[in-house]
């Protein structure tokens, strides 16, 4: 199983940027999937999540209303559309692939991870 998350960079603030992730190897259109960040010197954080349909979605209080996450199941890939991007944003960001097909912000329930994206945020 393998997920290869793309799209960062570096990003004035205000500004936007999507991420992708890709998965191979599973069934991945069967199970939820799930966005995680981890800042320098602090512990990974829940951002998004989306159900196997994509007709479910939740966000962390400090993304919502700016960042939108969705799938295309027929390509295997997931989806992180942030606007309106702040520096507090910059982190890198990690794509997985949850055991449930509800959504779910446990990160204990994610079972395969991808290897991470850099997004910095500049003020």
């Amino acid at each position: 199983v393998q997920l290869q998350a793309s799209g960062g960079g570096l990003v004035q603030a205000g500004g936007s940027l999507r991420l992708s992730c890709v998965g191979s190897g599973r069934a991945f259109s069967s199970y939820a999937m799930g966005w995680f960040r981890q800042a320098a010197g602090k512990e990974r954080e829940f951002v998004a999540v989306i159900n196997w349909s994509g007709g479910s979605t939740h966000y962390a209080d400090s993304v919502k209303g700016r960042f939108t996450i969705s799938r295309d199941n027929a390509k295997n890939t997931v989806y992180l559309q942030m606007n309106s991007l702040k520096s507090e944003d910059t982190a890198v960001y990690y794509c997985a692939t949850s055991s449930l097909t509800i959504p779910t912000l446990s990160s204990n329930l994610y079972p395969y991870w991808g290897q991470g994206t850099q997004v910095t945020v500049s003020s």
